[in-house]
């Protein structure tokens, strides 16, 4: 066995030539065949060294391909020389490419994790936005008691009369995810607040995201394509805007379950085995556990097999496949309290059913073929298909007429008709993130991935296989989602790196072959000239702009994730005149007034917004919170809203309302307050029978403009939520050579300023004038709700 083979330099032997392949190859030697290497020979100088020399060359089977080979010609020798010199261990090529693999892998991991900090970096260690609120209440609730107690917790401090049951209307992944780390940190004692538990969930399963999108991507094409992804993916605004530190969503573990589920079902699928299936079905399980998107996944999975089916794809191996993840996953999804038995009953989940059915007869009549002449097949086949047909549209319109079969839900039917929501459920158009998305959000949230998306999707056609058909839906499906809700841009964030990493990787594999790596002999120059004389400058050009374009994409979704998804919705802050910071912090004093100065069981109503901060900062009971589920109760806060002192005080007193709390950004140029949000209100509180008298365009001027000076609405100017903004504002002067009242939202000065409140009084307004709370009067009389008991 030679040195070279043993991988060990001796002290010796360090005078001694170099006993790498390569510089083998230098002496004349050829490298054993036993090493399994691949070699074949070729005749020039090697770069760098300037002397002749018959040399030998690695296929490109490495996960750089071409790069691979220079990595090898200029830089191994040179490494090799000197560690050999000074007597260092050596590694073997594949346990050179598989470091290497592994140092940029974890580099993409830490990348991932580290730039996602900035928020707790310029601030602290908080929880961001509305509905990570809740999500840390019953997290902290689930680590102290246990889980038996949050699984039937019953929460009387929302929705006040009516309640909420908690462990049946959540999806409990991401709870148990981070009450399982605090427990397991604990018990190795080290000590941390399950707050910064909840904080740091996100960027620490945007590095686990990175890894499986790499192992993804590989099952795709091969590791260069996968590490392209993982660095594309650990940086990309639009999976960071839903992953930064703080922002404890359900979206943070499962754009990384879905993933997962993604690559066990490509497993699945390449090998037909039961046991990657099973693995897949589990996979399924986390991700229903966390994330009500996991109906996109059961509906593109059963796409894929149809496709298959459609295409003639369809084998053994996706069957098997598919019957393990559809029953087992069906099975597992059901454990879930809030899911129960929609999976068998829901509309949402008959494709996944329909396709299930559609294998077993696939199966079938392979094994009729199988069995009977031609003849005989045709005519037996076109019975059984007609008359399967038509028993499986019999009942399950006999299902749907009779209920058992539930509908669509609103949100379903708006991603298939982008106006349902606006025309029938305002509730759900009135959120932000379920609005369409416009061009330039495509480019601000993935910017060079929106111009190689298409290259991949081009190679991918061009080299089909039954993995690449599931990726090119997923791409095709996730771009049409996220152009009718800009929420879903976060599902088709992951499948553009995807596929932008094997576009990149494949342009670069493609000019990297036609870069000299070598000085060519003179007849070889004389035959490129005439081919392609300037192919290898092209080449070079090619590879620079491809790496000029890699690293504005790195700059740019840096500056994105620094700028605007780093900044917490509970703590604001501006650049003031001397460029200097200055921050906002007036939610917090609000709720922290709430919690000191107000009895234990006051009632707080406000929009339903800001329900899960009251209740997890103010801890106090509310009206209404984000969960949105009773519309009935939501619309009847925006009619107290919407309407004059006296009815909303009558609305009040139905409701036991002790403090009304609002916001105002008049003073300080607020974009995102209550009167921006009013018209919702007013839509929300007119859609039920109880709120008809609310009509809209009474809050319109006679020339259809929703305005707040003197040419408003009367309408406008007189309901409850425009003198609680209003109220005492007309004495402010909010900037120079402007009139006091003077809105800097609305650019424009108050129509209605001298006016007083005869139900409210004025409890508390913060620093700013952002939040302000109001005292319902008279608190202490019976509720016309309990008088008629």
């Amino acid at each position: 066995m030679k040195t070279w083979e043993r991988g060990l330099v001796h002290a010796s032997d360090a005078d001694r030539q170099p006993r790498h392949p390569i510089a083998l190859s230098k002496r004349g030697i050829e490298p054993d065949s036993a090493n399994g290497e691949r070699a074949r020979r070729r005749t020039g100088p090697l770069p760098g060294l300037g002397a002749p020399l018959n040399g030998w060359q690695r296929e490109p089977s490495g996960f750089l391909g071409n790069a691979g080979q220079l990595f090898e010609c200029h830089l191994l020798p040179s490494i090799d020389v000197k560690m050999t010199k000074l007597g260092f261990l050596r590694l073997s090529y594949e346990k050179q490419d598989t470091l290497l693999k592994l140092l940029i892998l974890s580099m993409a991991a830490v990348l991932s994790f580290s730039t996602r900090l900035f928020a707790v970096l310029r601030f602290e260690s908080v929880i961001h936005e509305f509905d990570p609120y809740f999500n840390y209440r019953t997290t902290r609730f689930l680590a102290e008691e246990g889980f038996y107690k949050f699984h039937n917790w019953f929460d009387d401090r929302a929705w006040y009369p009516l309640g909420r049951i908690i462990g049946g209307t959540i999806y409990p992944g991401l709870m148990i995810t981070s009450a399982a780390i605090y427990h397991v940190l604990h018990f190795f004692h080290i000590t941390i607040d399950i707050r910064n538990v909840c904080v740091f969930l996100a960027p620490l399963f945007s590095s686990f995201t990175t890894i499986v999108t790499y192992h993804l991507t590989k099952e795709l094409k091969d590791a260069g394509a996968g590490l392209l992804a993982a660095a594309m993916i650990a940086v990309v605004p639009g999976y960071i805007s839903r992953s930064v530190a703080g922002s404890y969503d359900n979206e943070g573990i499962a754009i990384f379950c879905m993933l997962l589920t993604y690559y066990m079902w490509i497993k699945a699928v390449k090998t037909g085995s039961i046991y990657w299936a099973a693995k897949c079905a589990l996979a399924y399980f986390y991700m229903v556990s966390s994330w009500g998107g996991y109906v996109f996944l059961i509906n593109l999975i059963p796409l894929h097999v149809l496709v298959l089916m459609l295409t003639g794809r369809f084998s053994h191996r996706i069957y098997v496949a598919y019957c393990t993840v559809y029953c087992l996953g069906t099975i597992l999804s059901m454990q879930i309290s809030f899911v129960g038995f929609q999976p068998v009953l829901s509309s949402e989940h008959m494709a996944a059913f329909g396709v299930f059915g559609l294998c077993q007869i696939h199966a079938f009549v392979d094994y009729l073929r199988s069995k009977l002449n031609p003849q005989q097949f045709e005519v037996l086949f076109r019975s059984v298909i007609s008359l399967v047909g038509f028993v499986l549209l019999t009942v399950g319109a006999l299902l749907m007429l009779t209920g058992k079969i539930s509908p669509w839900t609103g949100r379903f039917y708006s991603l298939l008709d982008p106006s349902y929501a606006k025309n029938n459920i305002p509730i759900i158009a009135s959120v932000s993130e379920h609005q369409p998305t416009t061009w330039s959000s495509y480019y601000f949230d993935l910017q060079l991935l929106v111009f190689m998306f298409p290259v991949g999707l081009y190679y991918c056609f061009s080299n089909l296989s039954d993995a690449r058909i599931f990726i090119i839906m997923y791409g095709v499906t996730s771009m049409y989602f996220s152009a009718v809700m800009v929420r879903l841009m976060l599902v088709l964030a992951p499948v553009m790196c995807i596929l932008s990493g094997i576009g990149v990787s494949q342009v670069l594999s493609t000019y990297m072959k036609n870069l000299d790596i070598s000085r060519p002999d003179k007849k070889s120059k004389k035959q490129q000239d005439s081919t392609y004389p300037i192919k290898n400058e092209v080449a070079s050009g090619m590879i620079l702009v491809m790496a000029f374009f890699l690293i504005t994409y790195t700059f740019h979704s840096t500056w994105v994730t620094s700028e605007a998804y780093s900044s917490p919705s509970i703590v604001l802050s501006a650049r003031g005149g001397d460029g200097s910071r200055i921050i906002f912090d007036d939610f917090r004093e609000a709720y922290y007034w709430l919690r000191h100065n107000t009895p234990e069981d006051a009632k707080v109503m406000s929009w339903w917004d800001y329900g899960y901060q009251i209740t997890a900062m103010a801890n106090r009971t509310i009206l209404v919170d984000n969960n949105t589920w009773n519309n009935t109760h939501i619309s009847r806060v925006g009619q107290a809203m919407a309407s004059t002192e006296e009815k909303a005080y009558e609305i009040m007193r139905e409701l036991d309302v002790s403090y009304v709390l609002v916001i105002f950004g008049g003073l300080t140029g607020y974009s995102s307050d209550d009167i921006n949000k009013f018209l919702w209100m007013v839509r929300i509180g007119g859609s039920t029978d109880t709120g008809k008298h609310i009509k809209e365009h009474d809050y319109y001027t006679p020339t259809g403009e929703f305005r707040v000076d003197r040419e408003g609405s009367p309408v406008l100017l007189n309901c409850l939520m425009y003198k609680m903004c209003y109220y005492r504002f007309g004495q402010v002067y909010t900037e120079a050579k402007r009139p006091p009242g003077f809105d800097r939202v609305r650019n424009a000065e108050i129509g209605n300023k001298d006016f007083e409140l005869d139900v409210l009084e004025e409890a508390y307004t913060t620093e700013h004038w952002l939040v302000r709370i109001y005292k319902v009067r008279f608190t202490t009389a019976v509720p016309s709700f309990l008088a008629l008991l």
